[in-house]
């Protein structure tokens, strides 16, 4: 095949992929229920002079591109489509520079989101966007999707962070986009631009990243309620306090159980709702704000609470939420959906999804970061299934995002569109505003090579 050869004409020997049985591997990321298409290669590049090659040869033989980081995709958005090259930039891994003063870091996107904090450690920075994935996401991707995290209520999300990126566009040509300075409005906010855009507009291939200095310690609270409705308005109380909490997360029975049950993690496996509260104020401060969250849990009815200021159990006891993923796949094919509302309707969001699941006999296990409204219901369906469970759990999926969008809220808080949102995202931003990002869109990328299919 011409492109193939011209491919690897232009790329170092080991860089380009047409074995059948390496490209299984490449061609599914984590959303397991949908079916990829079939690639052409894969190209695996080093540098950015090689992403630009392998970009203009494609152009040249118009053949769409499917970027690919760690393929921890959520929602398709980094699935094969036929006939495409999947770009994998996993081998761009390198962590280019730390600087002190100015607290920045510069990685190439293969980098994984935790080893950032891992390596700014000595120098007393780190990075806060920390996907419950951050072990095995890569920052490509996080960038790619605006990712959130745990810490967000406190910290912001991805795009916070970028300072600056260096992007291959559709033609291949290289640009730079930010700056170095703290402030700077010298031309349009082309790095806002490129940050969630899922690959759709540049391949980004090194980014700046914003760093902190690293917290002194943490305090961090667990209360189990009896009602999710109980845990709603310990979650409201807290936040009209005042209290700014570093990260609050939340379980259901369901996920609580399946967690349990996986990890044998000692929860209380009869509570309808877990809330996860941290602090990473100075002490002694944080010991007063968890203790005042506590006394706040108590009087929304929680059945009971506890405080740890040990890095140790602190860490287990986030373990618990960030395992939760893991924990519900055990149990079949996951659904996982990635929906936000206003904090006020987080209650009357789970009650929905209560709902939804008892009406379509399906389960839904639904947990995430109650600080922003960001929330994960997850349905599972037994991987014996016929096919059943699932027409029932697709059916429920979208009710779950139509009953966001009921709520005031979005149809992806962190994930991106990908594949399986596209058909809502008119919904919600409407269709003057979607046209203007087809239009953005057809600039950067007028043959539509990068990226088809998902959310333009």
């Amino acid at each position: 095949m011409a492109f193939v050869e011209e491919l690897a004409a232009a790329l170092p020997d080991d860089a380009v992929i047409t074995d059948r049985d390496i490209l299984e591997t490449y061609r599914y990321d984590r959303t397991d229920w949908l079916t990829p298409g079939q690639p052409v290669a894969a190209a695996f590049p080093r540098r950015t002079d090689e992403v630009a090659a392998a970009v203009k040869v494609a152009a040249s033989h118009q053949v769409p591109i499917v970027p690919r980081g760690a393929g921890s995709s959520l929602a398709g958005a980094s699935q094969a489509i036929d006939g495409c090259l999947i770009l994998c930039l996993e081998r761009m891994d390198d962590i280019l520079e730390i600087d002190e003063v100015d607290q920045t870091v510069t990685v190439e996107p293969g980098v994984l989101n935790a080893d950032i904090s891992i390596a700014t450690a000595p120098h007393g920075l780190w990075y806060p966007p920390d996907p419950a994935s951050k072990t095995f996401c890569s920052i490509g991707g996080n960038v790619a999707t605006n990712a959130g995290g745990l810490c967000c209520v406190k910290y912001g999300v991805t795009r916070d962070y970028v300072m600056g990126l260096e992007v291959v566009l559709a033609d291949g040509t290289v640009i730079e986009t930010g700056r170095r300075t703290i402030k700077g409005v010298a031309g349009l906010d082309l790095t806002s631009l490129m940050v969630g855009s899922e690959g759709t507009l540049g391949i980004v291939t090194r980014a700046r990243l914003r760093l902190r200095p690293s917290p002194s310690g943490a305090a961090t609270l667990v209360a189990f309620f009896p009602t999710l409705t109980a845990a709603g308005d310990a979650v409201a109380a807290i936040i009209r306090s005042g209290l700014v909490c570093s990260l609050m997360e939340i379980m259901d029975r369901t996920t609580v159980r399946a967690v349990d049950d996986a990890y044998r993690m000692d929860l209380d496996r009869d509570s309808a709702a877990l809330v996860l509260l941290q602090s990473d104020t100075p002490s002694p401060l944080r010991g007063t704000e968890m203790a005042r969250a506590g006394q706040l849990c108590d009087d929304a009815g929680a059945t009971y609470t506890a405080t740890t200021e040990d890095p140790e159990e602190s860490e287990l006891l986030l373990q618990a939420r960030r395992l939760a993923i893991p924990a519900l796949e055990q149990q079949g094919t996951t659904l996982l959906d990635d929906i936000a509302v206003p904090r006020s309707r987080i209650p009357e969001l789970l009650a929905r999804a209560e709902a939804i699941a008892e009406r379509r006999d399906v389960t839904i296990g639904s947990f995430g970061h109650a600080g922003d409204g960001n929330m994960h219901p997850t349905l599972v369906v037994p991987r014996e299934d016929d096919g059943t469970v699932l027409r029932r759990a697709l059916a429920a999926f979208d009710e779950l995002v139509l009953a966001a969008l009921d709520l005031g809220g979005t149809i992806t808080g962190e994930h991106g569109v990908g594949s399986i949102k596209a058909p809502f995202l008119e919904r919600e931003i409407g269709a003057g505003n979607l046209e203007v990002q087809r239009r953005i869109k057809r600039a950067l990328d007028p043959h539509g090579l990068l990226n088809p299919g998902r959310w333009l």
